[in-house]
């Protein structure tokens, strides 16, 4: 074995599968997902093969090296550095001919080069013929075919990659043709040379490629309905209610079996810390561990079954049209249309969606899509508006009470959109003026979901990754309400003297204090929001469950609940401060106390304001 490591540069277009051979040839797991502009920077890994070790470098998904992206200017930098000792660039055999634009860039900025041509199961699925041997020919470079996600292609892609670092060939004659000398401006050098460029990858495709007649037949009728301005839309809103139903109607059981679970745990717990003072267990018990196993109980099951429906719809290809049936909206509102992915990122968990507006290149549009990020509501918020939609809103029981739940639910997912783009344009007119900026965006092929995989990476990368975060915010949250329920002054709690104190805002809201302090109090985690609101209305000084929503119900109707108070509490669950990860996640995104803090109140003062309109409403009109 040699002591060098040999440096790889894996290039190539968003969404050809480079993150997934990254993954199969170091063995990490870096998260992949079939929408444009997954990997904003660089990943590395290694791996060994026959002696000799690599560090394989996965640069952003480009689809040029003019550096008009931060994307495109870290591939390019680190590509032109000479850092790499090869440059493996992954093109998607379904559509070679874009792809073959950057390659030949590549090939005109660096030596060695080898080409990946990825995906040819899909090719063949749609009855393309690629012939590999013709396009090393015509090129002058070694190329590999390879069908990653099955395996296919990895062993001889393994040894193409040693010999092209031990013994390179001699490079190829230049690449791409250089313009007349009937060019003299450098502007129309460079159209001619971009003409030139594309009219070679063409020439390239049109050798290498045979496309029957019939191949795109399939996607283009489900694009027909999934992306056209009559369908698209209800078709979008379908999909989603059905991801609500499931959701809602497969979470319920588990999580009560996992609440009756981590609850139990609590006696012997206390017996464990029987050495220390009753005060002291109590606090660490009913209110550290407590609100930890609440937290859990709750957001576990809606995120393990949440999380993977959403990545099967990622995976399958459907996200991007997502992006393309709402980006006339968000481009009407001087927003970006990649805001529509990170937005329903968002759906899952705030936090995660804040983070992946790295994916839009404009400052500006990236800030506005950070500071509405909040406006749509995050898993731990699911279950709070569940419960009050179907306490309050639905009548019956069974698949018809579970399906109007989910009519509901989608129905308030509508208005977060809908304030999203509303407060979009008011930022984009305002504090955050700019023009919309264009991008391009690929339609990936629709493809079979590899469903083990899926679940195990969104339940790994996703769920116990969010579900961690949660609990480290929860677990102080508990001591802190603990105190409040059991310090007391002049008698009372000061949980119910700090209610008192809120309650002239919480009635011009139609709520009461109570309510506003859960929500204070549920900063930390929204989950913790109706437990903390029946401690309060209970005055048992620690964090309540309970047994079923008829009888908490019946506790809010005893405790002045009307339905003017669930419409009001459904809305500022829906419009509310984002929680402390995802203030945490946006200070760290901008770098800004002022961004922070905006992001902070845009939502919390929509939703006081929308309160108040409806409580003032009822009083002039009921």
């Amino acid at each position: 074995m040699t002591d060098r490591t040999y440096t790889i540069a894996l290039a190539g277009n968003p969404n050809v599968g480079k993150s997934t051979l990254f993954n199969a040839l170091t063995h990490l797991h870096q998260h992949t997902g079939n929408w444009p502009g997954k990997t904003v920077a660089t990943a590395r890994g290694c791996f060994t093969y026959r002696g000799e070790q690599y560090t394989l470098v996965d640069l952003p998904g480009t689809y040029s090296l003019r550096a008009d992206s931060p994307e495109e200017e870290i591939a390019r930098d680190f590509i032109q550095s000479g850092a790499a000792d090869v440059t493996l660039v992954v093109a998607d055999a379904t559509c070679l001919e874009r792809n073959l634009n950057l390659v030949l860039q590549i090939m005109d900025s660096t030596h060695p080069v080898v080409l990946c041509v990825n995906l040819l199961d899909e090719a063949r699925k749609k009855g393309m013929i690629v012939d590999l041997t013709a396009l090393q020919d015509a090129l002058g470079v070694p190329v590999v075919g390879a069908a990653v996600r099955g395996g296919e292609g990895l062993d001889n892609l393994r040894e193409t990659l040693r010999q092209a670092v031990l013994h390179p060939l001699p490079p190829p004659q230049r690449p791409i043709p250089e313009p007349d000398g009937t060019c003299q401006l450098p502007e129309q050098r460079e159209d001619a040379r971009t003409a030139a460029l594309t009219a070679h990858a063409r020439s390239l495709a049109a050798l290498a490629i045979r496309v029957p007649e019939q191949a795109d037949r399939r996607d283009r009728r489900l694009d027909r309905l999934l992306t056209s301005r009559a369908t698209g839309i209800p078709a979008m809103l379908l999909l989603l209610g059905l991801v609500f139903w499931l959701t809602i109607a497969g979470a319920n059981v588990p999580s009560e079996l996992l609440s009756d679970l981590l609850l139990g745990f609590q006696e012997p717990l206390r017996a464990l810390l029987d050495f220390l003072p009753l005060s002291v267990q109590s606090a660490l018990v009913d209110g550290v561990y407590r609100t930890a196993a609440w937290v859990v109980s709750v957001m576990l099951p809606p995120m393990a079954i949440f999380f993977p429906l959403f990545t099967l719809l990622e995976d399958a290809g459907y996200l991007p049209r997502v992006a393309f049936n709402l980006d006339h909206a968000f481009r009407r509102a001087g927003a970006h249309g990649r805001q529509s992915l990170t937005m329903c990122m968002g759906l899952g968990c705030n936090a995660c969606g804040v983070m992946g507006c790295r994916i839009i290149d404009s400052p500006r549009e990236r800030l506005i899509a950070i500071l509405t990020n909040s406006f749509v509501p995050c898993n731990g918020r699911f279950p709070t508006l569940i419960a009050l939609l179907t306490m309050f809103f639905v009548t019956g029981s069974g698949l018809a009470a579970s399906l109007t739940s989910a009519a509901l639910l989608l129905g308030t997912i509508v208005l977060a959109v809908g304030m999203t783009l509303a407060v979009s344009k008011l930022l984009s007119h305002t504090v955050l003026k700019g023009a919309p900026s264009a991008f391009s965006l690929e339609l990936p092929p629709y493809r079979m979901p590899q469903v083990g995989k899926v679940l195990l990476r969104s339940l790994l990368d996703r769920t116990v990754f969010v579900l961690g975060r949660a609990v480290s915010v929860a677990a102080p949250a508990g001591l802190l309400i603990w105190l409040l329920g059991n310090i007391t002054v002049n008698g009372a709690p000061l949980l119910t003297a700090c209610a008192a104190f809120l309650d002239p805002l919480g009635s011009l809201m139609g709520l009461d204090g109570m309510i506003l302090l859960a929500f204070l109090l549920g900063f930390p985690a929204n989950e913790i929001v109706v437990p903390v609101l029946l401690m309060g209305y209970l005055a048992t000084g620690t964090l309540t469950g309970y047994t079923g929503l008829t009888e908490l119900k019946i506790l809010l109707i005893q405790n002045g609940w009307t339905m003017e108070t669930a419409l009001c509490a459904t809305i500022f669950m829906l419009f509310h401060f984002p929680c402390g990860t995802t203030t945490v996640t946006i200070y760290r995104e901008t770098g800004s106390l002022k961004w922070t803090l905006l992001a902070v109140l845009l939502p919390t003062l929509a939703g006081m304001a929308l309160c108040i309109g409806i409580h003032l409403a009822v009083i002039c009109f009921f």
